[in-house]
């Protein structure tokens, strides 16, 4: 096991390589100038060029991207264009608040998605059935920056129950984690329906209820955790999707995670923080997909991992 996440993660050093290429470039040819943007709209040209020479912007390109990789190896992801402050430091005060927010979406998701496919299941054509294909369908129909405006105008609006933004408390987790985690918890109910029913056709699942085994236990104990292999496929890819794809609802709710700084950041073309970010979104997906390959071991004693 070991040996295996050894060999993962000295495979992932390549493609890294490959996106930081990708991000850096790609992030120099948003348009616009961002010494225009840092000097204002009524600076000259000469105060323009000046901050262009400042913040470097005047070397070839290449030549940025040669310094922006020496930074990262000796731990530095520079400093922002717009505020001087260093980018790891203004990452590390959205990360947990993001962080936060991904995992208590995927946490309700996950539950009431694989409560919903099971009964759908379990009562397949019958009105529980119908009821969560419904629940389900809705939730991906939805898109999620409709749901936040409908959930604020409903419960901080007219019952004043929750805030419309911001994390003065627990309060401001709620409103959001519910419009980004519908559409999670609509593919899982879906996915855990599909893969449920197959199994319940298997030869394991007759035999079982052929000796007696009591629904109540053949259910949770056999045939859903052999039905779970899809599910936490299509849950790790939403998982690595949800902390840097929040960015729609951490706008609509004002809420201050790295979502809503990489859209501050593509504003002002500030370009540091936008590749420290962005980068940090690919190291976070990479280890995330790692994770789901570690739990098919678990789910499944079946798979072997090859070293």
């Amino acid at each position: 096991m070991i040996a295996y996440i050894g060999k993962r993660v000295l495979e992932t050093i390549p493609i890294l390589f490959v996106v930081s290429i990708l991000i850096f470039f790609f992030t120099h040819f948003i348009p616009g100038d961002p010494a225009r943007l840092v000097a204002g709209a009524d600076a000259s040209i000469e105060e323009v060029n000046q901050i262009r020479e400042n913040l470097g912007l005047n070397d070839p390109v290449w030549q940025q991207y040669v310094n922006y990789m020496s930074g990262i190896f000796q731990g530095d992801l520079g400093h922002s264009l717009v505020s001087g402050h260093e980018v790891s430091a203004m990452i590390a005060d959205r990360f947990w608040p993001s962080l936060y927010l991904t995992v208590a979406s995927m946490g309700w998701a996950l539950f009431l998605g694989l409560l919903i496919g099971t009964i759908s299941a379990v009562y397949k054509n019958k009105f529980p059935d119908y009821a969560g294909m419904l629940t389900a369908v809705s939730g991906i129909s939805i898109p999620n920056f409709w749901l936040g405006l409908l959930l604020i105008q409903l419960f901080s609006v007219q019952l004043g129950w929750l805030p419309t933004g911001g994390i003065d408390s627990w309060k401001g987790y709620v409103l959001p984690s519910i419009a980004l985690g519908a559409g999670i918890m609509a593919m899982v109910a879906r996915f855990t329906r599909s893969s449920l029913l197959d199994t319940l056709k298997s030869d394991f699942i007759r035999t079982a209820r052929a000796k007696g085994l009591q629904e109540i236990v053949l259910i949770p104990k056999h045939a859903l955790r052999n039905s779970l292999i899809p599910v936490v496929t299509i849950a790790g890819l939403q998982f690595g999707f949800l902390l840097g794809g929040s960015v729609v609802v951490e706008t609509v709710f004002n809420f201050p995670g790295m979502g809503r700084l990489l859209i501050d950041s593509i504003s002002f073309r500030d370009y540091p923080t936008i590749q420290a970010l962005l980068l940090l979104f690919s190291i976070y997906f990479i280890l995330v997909n790692l994770v789901v390959d570690l739990l098919y071991g678990m789910l499944n004693p079946k798979i072997k991992y090859e070293e």
